[in-house]
């Protein structure tokens, strides 16, 4: 279901067209009778996530994983 709607009564029951919208309604904004712009629900655009940016700028040493140094270790269970 469509409805136009003239810009005078969209400010006055802007929060009711609101609800309408999120409710399936569509709804037309008009001056003079002429239409100019339409009100629809907003939609995340959701994007696969991309890696890689920081290839080259980071450094990882070898011995990474390595166990750790037993003082340090200890520092953990006290």
């Amino acid at each position: 279901m469509m409805r136009i709607i003239n810009i005078h009564d969209a400010k006055t029951h802007f929060s009711k067209l609101v609800a309408d919208v999120l409710n399936g309604v569509e709804i037309v904004i008009a001056r003079s009778g002429k239409p100019l712009v339409k009100l629809i629900p907003y939609k995340e655009k959701l994007e696969p996530r991309k890696g890689g940016q920081l290839r080259g700028m980071l450094r990882v040493s070898d011995d990474f994983d390595d166990p750790l140094p037993k003082e340090v270790e200890d520092t953990f269970y006290q």
